[in-house]
C-alpha cells in the first residue's frame, strides 16, 4: 500500500490529486482517509459511509445516554484548530464536531498571537503544534500548506492527521434520502465560480453520483474555470454553461449560490465593477424553484440571496451549517477509528 514515507515530496506534489489518494489513506482501516485534504480523495462508499456515520452521531446526540457515549470516545485526543484564514462559522463547526466527541481543543486563528509574528515559519509552527496534539484541522489561504504539512508529518517522529474543510454533499444526500436519492438530479451553481472553493469541491463530490448534471450559471468574469469542466468532461458528466439564472432555477433540483470573493481581487474594486444583478435569487426565483428542489448557500452571504427565502422549506443553508457540524464529527471519528462503535451502539 502507498505511504507517505515511502514517495519524496517533490515527486508527491508533482502527483494529480487523484493518484494522491492512496498515499492520505489510513493504512489500518479500509477506504479509510487519515489525512483529509481534497475532494478527490472521497468516492460515493466513503461519502455515503460518512453520511450513514453522521446520521448516527446526530440521532445519538438526542439523548443524554447517546451523547454522553459520544464523548467518552476521544476525551484523551487533542484537536488543534489552525485558522489562518478568517472562517468564524467553519470554526465554530469544527469546534462543535470536537466537543461532540469529547476531544480536548486549542486554537490560532491570526499569525500574530503566535510565534510566526517573530518571523517563525507556518511549517514550524505546525510541527510545533504536532507535539501537542493528536490531530491538525486547517483552514488556511496558503496553496499546498496542508498537503506539505501532511507530507512532513507523516515523515516525522510523530505522525498526525491533517484534516481539511469540506463536504457540503452530506445536505444533498439527506435533502432528497427520502426522495429518490442523489442519482438523476440537476445541480445548479451560480455566482463567483471561479474562486469559490467549495464550488470546485461540491462539483466534483457529484461526479461520484448517477447522472447528476451540472449547470453553472455566473458573469463572464466569475464563470467556472476550465479545469474544473476538464474533470466534468473526463468523467462524463453533463454540464451546461449559462448566464440565466431564473432558466436554471425552474430546470434545478437544488440551486448553490455563492458570495463574490471580493478578498481575491487583484485591484480595488475589481469585482465592484462586475454586473451581478442577473445573478441573485429572490422572491422570483423562489417562484420558479420545483416543489422539491433546494437552495444551499455556504455562507456567510451578502445579498446573493433574498431574506424573504429563508422562512421557505426549501432553503436549507441554515440546516447546511447545522450539517457540516455532524458530518465533520463523524469525520473525526472515523478519521480516529471509531466508526464501527458508533454505529454499534445500542445493537
Amino acid at each position: 500500500m502507498a505511504k507517505l514515507t515511502d514517495v519524496a515530496w517533490n515527486e508527491f506534489e508533482a502527483l494529480p490529486l487523484e493518484a494522491k489518494r492512496p498515499y492520505l489513506a489510513n493504512p489500518d482501516l479500509p477506504n479509510t482517509p487519515y489525512h483529509t485534504l481534497f475532494a478527490q480523495q472521497f468516492d460515493r462508499d466513503l461519502l455515503e459511509r460518512l453520511a450513514a456515520l453522521a446520521n448516527r452521531i446526530r440521532f445519538m446526540a438526542k439523548s443524554k445516554e447517546g451523547a454522553l457515549y459520544l464523548k467518552s470516545l476521544l476525551p484523551h485526543k487533542r484537536a488543534m484548530l489552525y485558522f489562518s484564514q478568517p472562517s468564524s462559522r467553519t470554526f465554530l463547526s469544527h469546534l462543535a464536531a470536537c466537543q461532540i466527541l469529547g476531544l480536548t481543543w486549542g486554537s490560532v486563528r491570526d499569525a500574530a498571537t503566535s510565534s510566526e509574528f517573530k518571523g517563525e515559519s507556518r511549517e514550524d509552527s505546525i510541527r510545533t503544534f504536532s507535539s501537542y496534539f493528536d490531530m491538525i484541522i486547517m483552514r488556511t489561504p496558503e496553496k499546498g500548506l496542508a498537503e506539505q504539512m501532511a507530507w512532513e508529518l507523516s515523515n516525522s517522529y510523530r505522525p498526525i492527521p491533517i484534516i481539511q474543510a469540506l463536504l457540503d454533499i452530506y445536505t444533498l444526500l439527506r435533502s432528497f434520502e427520502t426522495k429518490g436519492g442523489l442519482r438523476n438530479r440537476t445541480v445548479t451553481f451560480c455566482g463567483d465560480l471561479l474562486r469559490g472553493r467549495t464550488v470546485r469541491s461540491l462539483s466534483y463530490l457529484l461526479t461520484n453520483f448517477e447522472n447528476i448534471r451540472q449547470v453553472f450559471v455566473a458573469p463572464p468574469e466569475l464563470q467556472v474555470p476550465e479545469d474544473v469542466l476538464a474533470i466534468l468532461r473526463a468523467k462524463g458528466v453533463q454540464y451546461a454553461i449559462s448566464g440565466n439564472l431564473r432558466e436554471a432555477v425552474s430546470l434545478s433540483d437544488a440551486v448553490y449560490m455563492t458570495r463574490i470573493q471580493d478578498e481575491w481581487d487583484q485591484s480595488k474594486g475589481e469585482s465592484a465593477r462586475i454586473d451581478t444583478h442577473l445573478f441573485k435569487f429572490g422572491a422570483e426565483e423562489l417562484k420558479l424553484l420545483p416543489p422539491d428542489g433546494i437552495i444551499m448557500h455556504p455562507l456567510p452571504r451578502r445579498d446573493e440571496i433574498a431574506t424573504c427565502c429563508d422562512r421557505d422549506p426549501r432553503a436549507m443553508y441554515w440546516r447546511q451549517m447545522r450539517n457540516g457540524m455532524w458530518i465533520r464529527s463523524a469525520l473525526i471519528a472515523m478519521t480516529f477509528g471509531f466508526e464501527k462503535q458508533i454505529m454499534c451502539f445500542g445493537a
